[in-house]
C-alpha cells in the first residue's frame, strides 16, 4: 500500500485556520444576549427556513439518508483501520495522518453545527421573550399543576366522543400542529413557523433501541417524527420537534413552546395530546419531591388524589400509552440513553435527560405570571 508523504505546511495552515474560526465561535456562544439578537432572532430564522424550503417536497428524510450514509462510512474507516493494524501497517506517518484527518473532521463538524443550529443553545430563549423567571418550586405547586393538568385533559376527552381514540392520518396531524402554531403566532409574534418540513422517521425500526419519539436534524431543517407510538402522542411530538426547528435547542424549552402551540390549537385533540404528555412530567416531579420525604401515606395520598379526579377514559387512554412503551422496553436503549445525557449536558443542559422535565418549572412561572394554562 502506498505510503502518505508528510503533511505539507499549507495543510497545518488550514488546521488553523479551523481551529481559529472554532475559537470564535465559542467565544461569540458565551455572550447570550449578542447570541439571541444577532444569531437566534436574525441570521437563523432565515437559514432554517431556507433549509425547511429546500427540504419539505422531498417525500422521505434527507437528514436520514445522511445519517445512514454516515454511519456506512464510519463503518468502512474502521474496517480499514483494522486491516492496518492486522498488517501491521499502521506506521507513525500513518497516524500522524490519521489524528490531522480526524481533528480537521471534527473542527469542520463544530463549525458547521453551530452556525447552523447549535449556537441555539446559547441562546436567551424563551425566559427572554416572555420576560418569566423560572424560579425554585414547591412540591404543593407541583400538586397543584398536576390538578389543573387533570382537569385540561377531563374538559379535552369529554369533547372526544369516541371511547376508542381516533387515530387521523400522519399528514392531518402535522398540518394540525402547524395550525397551532399559526393560532399561537397571534399572540406570541417569535412563534411564526413557516414552510413546513416533517418527516416521517426511516429508523422506526430501531426507534425502541435508540430511545426516540422525535428528533430535528440541524443540517437539513427537517423533524423527523417516530410514528409507530399511539397516534395520539404525535401532535405535541411534532410541535415539540417544530419548536427546535425555530431555534430553540434547549429540551425543556422545546417542550414549553411546544405547548404554547399546542394549547392555542383549536383541535382539542392536539390540546388533549399535550396535556397528556404534560401530565406526565407534572406527576413525575411529584413522584420524585414526595418520594423524598419517604412518607407513604403522604406519597399515595397524592398519587391518589390524582387517580381520583381523572377521568375513566383519560385513565385508560394513560394505561395503553404505557402498556406501548413497557412492551418494548430492553437493555440497549439506557445505555444510548446514557450517551445522550451527554450530549446535552455538554451543549449547557446542566440536567441532560431530565431538562425534559424542566418544562414543569417553566409551566409554573407560567401561571404565576399570566394566570392560565
Amino acid at each position: 500500500m502506498k505510503q502518505k508523504g508528510a503533511i505539507s505546511t499549507w495543510q497545518w495552515v488550514k488546521l488553523g485556520i479551523l481551529f481559529c474560526i472554532s475559537l470564535i465561535i465559542s467565544l461569540f456562544s458565551i455572550f447570550p444576549h449578542q447570541v439571541e439578537t444577532i444569531y437566534a432572532t436574525g441570521f437563523y430564522p432565515g437559514l432554517a427556513s431556507t433549509l425547511r424550503i429546500l427540504t419539505r417536497w422531498v417525500p422521505f428524510s434527507i437528514g436520514d439518508v445522511l445519517y445512514a450514509w454516515l454511519v456506512i462510512l464510519l463503518l468502512i474507516g474502521l474496517v480499514r483501520i483494522i486491516r492496518l493494524l492486522y498488517r501491521r501497517e499502521l506506521t507513525q506517518a500513518r497516524l500522524v495522518h490519521l489524528g490531522y484527518g480526524f481533528t480537521k473532521t471534527l473542527l469542520w463538524v463544530y463549525i458547521v453545527f453551530k452556525l447552523m443550529w447549535g449556537l441555539n443553545y446559547n441562546r436567551l430563549g424563551i425566559a427572554y421573550q416572555l420576560r418569566l423567571s423560572k424560579q425554585a418550586y414547591s412540591k404543593e405547586e407541583v400538586t397543584q399543576l398536576a390538578q389543573a393538568l387533570i382537569e385540561k385533559l377531563n374538559e379535552c376527552r369529554r369533547q372526544i366522543p369516541d371511547t376508542v381514540l381516533p387515530a387521523p392520518p400522519l399528514d392531518t396531524l402535522y398540518r394540525k400542529a402547524y395550525r397551532s402554531y399559526e393560532a399561537a403566532s397571534y399572540q406570541y409574534g417569535f412563534l411564526n413557523y413557516r414552510n413546513r418540513s416533517v418527516k416521517s422517521s426511516l429508523f422506526n425500526s430501531v426507534a425502541d433501541y435508540m430511545g426516540f419519539t422525535g428528533y430535528y436534524n440541524p443540517f437539513t431543517g427537517e423533524a423527523q417524527l417516530r410514528t409507530d407510538v399511539p397516534r395520539v402522542l404525535i401532535p405535541y411530538i411534532t410541535c415539540h420537534e417544530m419548536a427546535h426547528q425555530l431555534g430553540y435547542a434547549s429540551e425543556s424549552e422545546a417542550n414549553f413552546v411546544g405547548y404554547l402551540a399546542a394549547a392555542a390549537s383549536t383541535d382539542v385533540y392536539v390540546r388533549y395530546s399535550v396535556y397528556l404528555d404534560l401530565f406526565s412530567y407534572a406527576q413525575g416531579e411529584q413522584v420524585r419531591m414526595y418520594g423524598k420525604e419517604k412518607d407513604f401515606a403522604i406519597f399515595e395520598s397524592v398519587l391518589k388524589q390524582n387517580r381520583e379526579s381523572m377521568d375513566t377514559l383519560v385513565k385508560k387512554d394513560r394505561k395503553e400509552i404505557r402498556e406501548f412503551f413497557f412492551k418494548r422496553r430492553n437493555r440497549i436503549s439506557p445505555a444510548v440513553s446514557s450517551l445522550y445525557d451527554q450530549y446535552l449536558k455538554l451543549n449547557k443542559q446542566l440536567e441532560g435527560l431530565n431538562s425534559y422535565n424542566e418544562v414543569v418549572g417553566w409551566l409554573i412561572a407560567y401561571r404565576k405570571k399570566y394566570g392560565k394554562l
